[in-house]
């Protein structure tokens, strides 16, 4: 059973500032849009994050980025809690209701470009059992990956991209390079965040 996993207890004691607190950050104004993303830990012997590559859509900023499952909050989600459970669950199949734990959530993250759309993002942090699959489940996703934690937290990974910005000028910015990508931006924010507050984490003993 996930609740078992040891390395979740001590994710959540780490997380703990943030997981007894239970609500939604106040948006910055009342143009300011909400969202939720899931940063889902499966407790394999070595642990890994569920990871999603956004689909090419015209007008979409975030258009093929790699990202947290996640997305806007809908006026029915009663929290961005449920606002992360219901997007994960549409755009990978993986139900958090049904299978996840709940181990805290992240500091909320925010655009620096004033290009982009003036949205806070909360970022909750869960684990699943070792067995949970995911999947494209979604028009708006694809390709869906499971990416080891400690490759996450491997100084090779980590590094600098070039990003066009508009006008043919360009920026550098940090990223991680996994599975034939990059990961920069909103999410390597919110993953440095988790890194940086995680403690290190080892792989069951033999026979668990």
């Amino acid at each position: 059973m996930v609740n078992a996993d040891p390395r979740f207890g001590a994710l959540r004691e780490a997380l703990s500032a943030y997981a007894s607190d239970p609500d939604d950050p106040e948006p910055a104004s009342a143009e300011m849009l909400q969202a939720g993303v899931a940063l889902v830990v499966r407790g394999r012997a070595a642990l890994e994050v569920l990871l999603i590559k956004r689909a090419r859509r015209e007008g979409d900023p975030w258009s093929e980025h790699m990202a947290l499952p996640g997305g806007r909050r809908d006026p029915t989600d009663a929290s961005l809690l449920d606002t992360a459970v219901r997007e994960t669950r549409e755009e990978t199949g993986v139900d958090l209701g049904e299978t996840g734990v709940h181990l805290g959530r992240l500091e909320e993250v925010r655009p620096l470009s004033q290009r982009l759309p003036r949205i806070s993002v909360t970022p909750h942090v869960f684990g699943v059992p070792a067995e949970t699959p995911a999947s494209v489940a979604s028009p708006e996703v694809e390709a869906v990956h499971w990416v080891a934690l400690d490759l996450l937290r491997a100084p090779e990974t980590k590094g600098m991209v070039e990003i066009p910005l508009p006008g043919g000028a360009g920026a550098e910015f940090p990223c991680l390079r996994v599975v034939d990508d990059i990961v920069w931006g909103l999410t390597y924010r919110i993953i440095e965040d988790f890194l940086r507050r995680a403690p290190e984490v080892f792989p069951l003993p033999r026979g668990d």
